[in-house]
């Protein structure tokens, strides 16, 4: 019963076809982690895999972790619409998992170690190495690091310094010495002993400790004589010679931190009332960003009770905000080890590289912009090139018919020959209209520096809507041709991004076609004037359009099953959190229509729910290559109309983004999207299926049995494919009017 006078709504059952979002977002992160422990990967890449869930895993505790600490703290009550459960609950969760994952991923980091120590590449500690090594360790830190430090005291005279977001630390638990205090007046000792006593009664315990930040000007890899490779990470040398950096003080304790803090800004509050342009705006807001509340605590090695109490206190965390792990808080080192090595070493220890291919739709020997006029183009990045879409924007550059190029640019690399065709097409003289996302979150330095460029070559640069990022990838250039005004439109499902564009898998697509060249210019002209219309035929533009279409085309394959009709759904996206969607899928599986989904990431809807989605079947594919493009399929196989879009099925993307869906009408292209999807759920290697308990597992068509079929590796398959190799094994196509 309520208490009285207490007027909340009482509280929602919690769905038995829903799930939380972090919590799906962890089991993702934990798949990617199962590639660090595969055995079928080559050992540098498991290493690599272990990397990146470490670095997913900061961004997450930086921005949902935070994002959730803040509603914990203002919107307490608030519950989440698919698992019922207030943001504190939902933290408990989440800190919970992670202490569940930490051992795990340790054991995995460990297992590589040993096994890469025997193939030749060693990471030492400092008790495991030589006598030479030790010697030139020795020389090494007194001539190269120790210049580069900037020790602190903390004591009731030094305050506790601002511990940066994601930097490493040596701290240390100190003894003041009665050496220390030799030629001290009888005075002095007396008032130093008194500051001591006042600041214990304020609650600073009278606890001294020594912290070192890791200086960032040293490479943290330090690479060791010995045979085979042998290494010692920076931090792990410096902790042995902190005793030497505080030789004035007893060392008591000696460790390595790292504090992981809140980056979740709202990049809307206050910009309204500024009177600095948006981009010096921004500049602000970033500053602010380093100084936000600490939401974890990692150390090395356990930290002591009085270290561990102090630091808490410090950070205003709890315990269960701590974690140790002997595995390197930042392993960006595991992707510079490759070429460290020599040759016959690495190439036992990584798949054999790969560049995306020329597209074979493409003549090399002429130019991309006469090429793209005979007939439409889709592109599969990362198995096809992105260099004819820059080529093609180089030669728009120095072409004298092209008068205009508008673009949305929301991550960009930041050395970029695209970024650089565009700057040198707007010094030639032409429009070159850029419309920059500054918010593109941990891109928003990288932008804001392009965006000065452009402005500086004299193109027209404008910012996304004040309630809205614009997400959206899409490029038209105008040509003024002897036939009247052309267009040549790109659509994209990924960023224009030469560096993703090499690792994450996209479409883009490349048409004349004069309707669509008009909409994109039509869509360029809305967001000059911030208008967020539905005034499209082609396009499904969001917030406005993507939703509502996706609603209505499933209600038609509801109606179909219903009537006895073949029907049948099919999405590919990142995530799924939309809790409209999710019913209205739901509802589909409900009505008899058969539904696949091949989701990569977070899913907050359960498969295989009796009553609710018995006919919905979730797979997910973590790979070599990070599944990125947007897939929007419905009907039965064999007629499935298709839209690829720039937004996934989440909130986030359908009411608060501008985002792009468009309909593969070229039936040539929509075979290779057909193609495409059949082949990744072929797949027998890193295809997972998700179950309704929530977790993960081999689906059956992958068990392992006496007529289990030859391995099928869909990545590799499409990177033999667009290489024009003999592919291992076959694609296999989905049943017609079911689901794989």
């Amino acid at each position: 019963m309520t208490s009285k006078g207490n007027n909340k709504a009482p509280r929602r059952r919690k769905s038995v076809f829903m799930q939380n979002r972090e919590l799906s977002w962890l089991d993702f992160n934990k798949r990617v982690l199962d590639q660090g422990a595969s055995r079928k990967v080559p050992l540098l890449e498991r290493l690599q895999f272990v990397s990146i869930f470490s670095s997913n895993l900061h961004e997450f505790f930086r921005v949902r972790v935070g994002s959730l600490t803040d509603l914990a703290l203002l919107k307490k009550d608030l519950l989440d619409t698919k698992s019922n459960m207030t943001p504190t609950e939902q933290l408990d969760a989440v800190y919970a998992r992670c202490h569940e994952l930490y051992p795990e991923q340790e054991a995995i980091y460990e297992e590589i170690e040993r096994r890469l120590a025997k193939a030749g590449v060693t990471r030492r500690t400092f008790d495991t190495l030589t006598d030479e090594q030790r010697s030139f360790l020795d020389t090494y830190i007194q001539d190269e690091v120790l210049p580069f430090l900037s020790p602190q005291v903390v004591n009731p005279r030094h305050p506790f310094p601002h511990l940066e977001n994601g930097a490493i630390y040596i701290i240390v638990r100190l003894i003041e010495t009665v050496d220390k205090h030799k030629g001290m007046s009888r005075a002095e000792r007396e008032m130093r002993k008194e500051i001591r006593r006042v600041a214990k009664n304020l609650g600073a315990d009278g606890v001294t400790l020594g912290i070192v930040p890791l200086p960032h000007q040293i490479n943290r890899l330090i690479k060791l004589p010995g045979r085979g490779f042998n290494y010692i990470l920076l931090e792990d040398a410096l902790e042995a010679y902190v005793r030497d950096v505080y030789s004035m003080y007893e060392v008591k304790h000696t460790n390595i931190i790292c504090v992981t803090r809140n980056a979740d800004l709202d990049v809307h509050e206050g910009a309204d009332e500024s009177d600095n342009d948006y981009r010096d705006y921004m500049k602000k807001i970033l500053k602010k960003r380093a100084r936000l509340a600490a939401v974890r605590l990692e150390s090395k090695h356990k930290l002591s009770e009085t270290v561990s109490e102090f630091l808490l206190k410090r950070l205003n965390l709890e315990e269960h905000q701590a974690y140790w792990t002997s595995v390197p808080f930042d392993m960006g080192y595991a992707f510079a080890l490759p070429s460290m090595l020599d040759k016959k070493t690495r190439n036992k220890l990584v798949s054999e590289p790969f560049d995306p291919a020329w597209p074979s739709c493409f003549d090399r020997e002429e130019r991309i912009i006469d090429q793209v006029q005979k007939r439409d183009v889709l592109l599969s990045y990362p198995y096809e090139s992105m260099d004819p879409f820059v080529q093609m924007l180089q030669e728009a550059a120095e072409d004298p018919r092209v008068a205009s190029i508008k673009i949305t640019l929301y991550r960009l690399a930041s050395q970029s020959r695209l970024a650089e065709a565009l700057i040198r097409a707007a010094e030639n003289g032409k429009e070159v209209h850029a419309l920059f996302e500054l918010r593109a979150r941990f891109d928003e330095s990288n932008n804001i520096e392009w965006s000065q460029r452009f402005e500086e070559a004299g193109a027209k640069v404008e910012y996304g809507f004040a309630d809205c990022k614009v997400h959206s990838k899409l490029c038209c250039i105008t040509l003024a041709t002897d036939k009247g005004t052309q267009y040549i439109t790109q659509l994209g499902t990924g960023n224009y991004n030469e560096k993703t564009a090499k690792l994450y898998t996209d479409f883009s697509f490349i048409t004349t076609d004069k309707h669509i060249g008009k909409e994109a210019m039509r869509f360029f002209h809305n967001m000059g004037l911030e208008n967020i219309s539905r005034e499209y035929s082609h396009f499904w533009v969001a917030p406005l359009q993507i939703k509502e279409n996706v609603l209505n085309l499933i209600d038609e394959q509801i109606a179909l099953a219903k009537n006895g009709k073949p029907c049948g759904l099919f999405f590919k996206t990142n995530s799924v959190t939309d809790r409209d969607v999710i019913l209205k899928i739901e509802e589909a599986s409900r009505a008899g229509v058969p539904t696949t989904m091949l989701v990569r990431g977070i899913c907050c809807i359960l498969p295989g729910v009796a009553g609710h989605t018995k006919n919905l079947r979730v797979f997910s594919i973590v790979g070599r290559l990070l599944e990125h493009s947007r897939i929007f399929g419905f009907g039965p196989h064999d007629d499935m109309r298709i839209y690829l879009s720039s937004a996934d099925l989440m909130t986030r993307n359908m009411d608060k983004r501008i985002e792009i869906a468009w309909p593969v009408e070229d039936e040539h292209a929509r075979k290779q999207v057909i193609h495409y999807i059949d082949t990744c759920l072929a797949d027998t290697v890193k295809l997972r299926e998700l179950k309704s308990s929530g977790r993960y597992t081999i689906p059956m068509s992958q068990s392992r049995g006496k007529h289990r079929a030859e391995p099928f590796n869909a990545q590799e398959h499409l990177i033999a494919e667009a290489a024009h190799k003999e592919p291992k094994g076959k694609s296999h196509s989905i049943s017609k009017g079911k689901k794989k």
